[in-house]
Parts: structure tokens; C-alpha cells; sequence
């Protein structure tokens, strides 16, 4: 695809399953890596009045600090408002008795929501993509789930919007390539520490050795699972036997 064609994807996108508000301003998570870069040109194009927000976890030492660095550049090359905020992850994890890896997601949600609140922002958009979506899907199958677990990420939850699901990876980066727009890369993606990580280099690639059409087919299948269980909730609200 051409950036006219991926930037009108995520436009039909956002007009049949997000309803983003023009009039109101959108906070964007701004990492610095490839999907929110890409996120936040997209929404500059489409005309959204956008506001950058960077979260600091401080668990990479000079990495993160410059991560800040350059999320804080690209949001003035776009032209558009930051904001960031650095966290004591492993402190907080501590406390909280649980991993740094749901530290970091409860320390980014609340934080964003906080700066929804004081902004008055319609939502706040965050750079998941239909990669991130398949992965999520086989995380939870692996780990054992309900129905909800195989219908992967949903484009909207409460506030949270996900403008880019209609894209895969490599489209975001030939989005990127195009339009000459730099970005970071975490390390950390790269290490196989982590079960996320595991799927992405190691599952999935087998998986794509079988099927080369792997990703669209269980992106495929978790839609097709996310309509029956919208029937079932349907029928279970009605008592329809």
C-alpha cells in the first residue's frame, strides 16, 4: 500500500468502528517506537487535534531517558503539545505485589486517564495493531481463557481507542519508510524474556512456516468469535434459550 491507501484505511477505520470526535482534543501515547509515531502522524494528517503523552517507567537507564528525548523532538516536529511523566516502576511493583510488566500497564492507563480528565479529551489513542492483536489472542489461549480471550484487542474500551488495528506492522513501517519518519527500538522487543516476546519470535514464525497467511486467519477467527460472543451476551440479557 501507498500512504494515501494506508492513511485512508485508518481513516474508514476510525468512521465505522472508533467515531472519533473531531472537536475534542485526543491524547496519544507517544513512545517513541515505530507504532506510535505512526499513530500520531496519522491522526496530525486526518486533522485530530492531537496532544502527545510520554510515560517514563526509568527501567533502562539512559534508554529511557532518551526515548523521552526524542517522543518530546517528534511531538515538536509534529507540531502538536507534550506532556510526560516518569514513574518508580519497580517500586510500585513492589508494593502492589505484582510484575513490572502490569505495573507499567496500571502506572500508563491511570496516568493517561488522568491527563483525559484535565485536558477534557475525547479519548486517548493508543498504537496497538493487528499484529498485537493476533499475539494477544494465543497469550491468552496459551494461558487459558473464556471466549472474551480469543476475540483479541477491541478497537474501543471506555476512553482507550485503537485507530491502528486495521494495520499490520509492516504496514506501519512502510508507512514510516515513506514518509521518512524516524523512531526508537526498545531492546527489550528483541529478548525473549518475556511470553509476548516468545510468540512474536519464536511461535508465530513457526506458525507462518505452515500458514503463511497465519495472522489473517486468526485475526479472521478472533472477529468471527467476538461476533458470536456479542450473540451469546445478547441472548443471555434477553433470556433467549
Amino acid at each position: 500500500m501507498d500512504l494515501s491507501e494506508i492513511t485512508l484505511r485508518v481513516k474508514q477505520f476510525i468512521d465505522s468502528r472508533i467515531h472519533l470526535d473531531k472537536t475534542m482534543p485526543v491524547l496519544i501515547g507517544l513512545s517513541g517506537g515505530a507504532d506510535s509515531v505512526a499513530l500520531s502522524d496519522i491522526l496530525v494528517t486526518l486533522g485530530y487535534r492531537c496532544i502527545a503523552c510520554h510515560c517514563n517507567f526509568q527501567l533502562r537507564g539512559d534508554e529511557a531517558e532518551r526515548d523521552m528525548v526524542f517522543a518530546r523532538d517528534m511531538a515538536q516536529t509534529l507540531n502538536i503539545p507534550f506532556r510526560s511523566v516518569r514513574f518508580d516502576t519497580e517500586m510500585y511493583a513492589s508494593q502492589k505485589h505484582i510484575s513490572i510488566e502490569m505495573a507499567c500497564r496500571e502506572l500508563r492507563y491511570e496516568w493517561f486517564e488522568e491527563q483525559r480528565k484535565k485536558i477534557g479529551a475525547g479519548a486517548i489513542a493508543i498504537a496497538h495493531h493487528r499484529d498485537d492483536s493476533v499475539e494477544t489472542v494465543l497469550l491468552n489461549l496459551i494461558r487459558g481463557t473464556g471466549i472474551s480471550g480469543l476475540t483479541g484487542i477491541h478497537p474501543v474500551n471506555g476512553y482507550i481507542v485503537r485507530p491502528l488495528l486495521c494495520l499490520s506492522r509492516k504496514d506501519i513501517e512502510s508507512y514510516l519508510s515513506l514518509r521518512g519518519l524516524p523512531y526508537i527500538t526498545d531492546r527489550t522487543n528483541k529478548e525473549d524474556i518475556y511470553v509476548r516476546n516468545k510468540i512474536r519470535l519464536q511461535v508465530l514464525p513457526l506458525l507462518e512456516s505452515i500458514n503463511p497467511s497465519v495472522y489473517a486467519t486468526i485475526e479472521r477467527t478472533a472477529s468471527n468469535l467476538y461476533e458470536t460472543e456479542q450473540l451469546y451476551r445478547f441472548c443471555h440479557k434477553f433470556n433467549y434459550r
